[in-house]
């Protein structure tokens, strides 16, 4: 059984990424944690005023947060009622990626999915700060939902990827999983910047076409000297449901994700995207 963590602020765009959750998994057998963490009372100017003289202003706040999880609960019930889907709560006074690393080792959560929390410009899309620091901090899968994004299964999975990890196939299985589950074709996209792939490179991609094995997908090659170029190209010429990335090395994964300080996406993110650590995680 899958044990999949669902963080929510109770806001819609929380509650959109549980829509995918449910609707993407719909055909397995689930254990969903509904995730709520009532923080941080440290930095909370209202509650260091009055906490002296209202001792009750943390029972409040844990009241208000078992409320909105049973709230979210029967929501869910009532939309997508399916046998194969077990819902546990968690209300929990804690920072939220303090509390989300300590349900990856309590619970041995297969899979993080959450909302972007982002807010789009004109040129490029802000990522929220708990997304960001979930993506560096935790050592899990995580597939992070855009805000206002209208369900589509993931059939057409896009996979950049330098050829610089060697893969295993437990790493990769996740995305493996979403693929069998939704008959989904892997696009590995290579971007050509003028140096041709050395020999471990060539190793790592045969051993991950080997990987992926009778999983439909096939590999692509962009020369651009922006990766981030690159993906808004490939998926303004194909149909993209998903993006699938590793976060191997900071130097790689920040160029292309990335960027300091104001962490923001260098192109347009408008469907999902599953990021998984490099080396071990649960």
């Amino acid at each position: 059984m899958k044990k999949i963590l669902l963080p929510t602020d109770f806001s819609e765009n929380a509650y959109n990424a549980i829509v995918y959750a449910v609707k993407s998994l719909k055909d397995e057998e689930c254990t969903f944690y509904l995730l709520n963490t009532y923080t941080p009372v440290l930095y909370d100017s209202e509650y260091i005023l009055y906490s002296s003289t209202q001792p009750d202003l943390g029972e409040a706040y844990k009241k208000n947060s078992l409320s909105g999880l049973r709230k979210v609960e029967r929501k869910i019930n009532r939309d997508f009622k399916n046998p194969k889907h077990h819902f546990e709560k968690i209300s929990a006074f804690n920072l939220l990626i303090d509390e989300m690393k300590e349900q990856l080792k309590s619970k041995e959560i297969d899979l993080v999915i959450m909302g972007t929390q982002g807010a789009t410009g004109a040129e490029e899309i802000l990522i929220g700060t708990n997304t960001v620091h979930a993506i560096n901090k935790l050592k899990s899968p995580l597939l992070a939902v855009p805000s206002d994004y209208e369900y589509s299964p993931p059939v057409n999975i896009l996979f950049p990827t330098d050829f610089e990890l060697h893969f295993s196939a437990a790493q990769l299985e996740p995305i493996l999983n979403f693929a069998k589950n939704h008959t989904s074709k892997i696009n590995i996209l290579y971007v050509y910047s003028g140096n041709d792939l050395d020999a471990k490179q060539e190793d790592n991609k045969k051993n991950l076409s080997k990987i992926l094995g009778d999983t439909s997908h096939q590999f692509y090659t962009i020369e651009n000297k922006s990766v981030q170029k690159a993906i808004k190209k490939f998926q303004d010429q194909n149909k993209v449901d998903l993006l699938f990335m590793v976060n191997n090395k900071r130097n790689f994964f920040e160029n292309l994700f990335f960027r300091p300080v104001v962490n923001k996406i260098g192109f347009h993110v408008k469907v999902p995207f599953m990021v998984i650590p490099s080396g071990k995680f649960n």
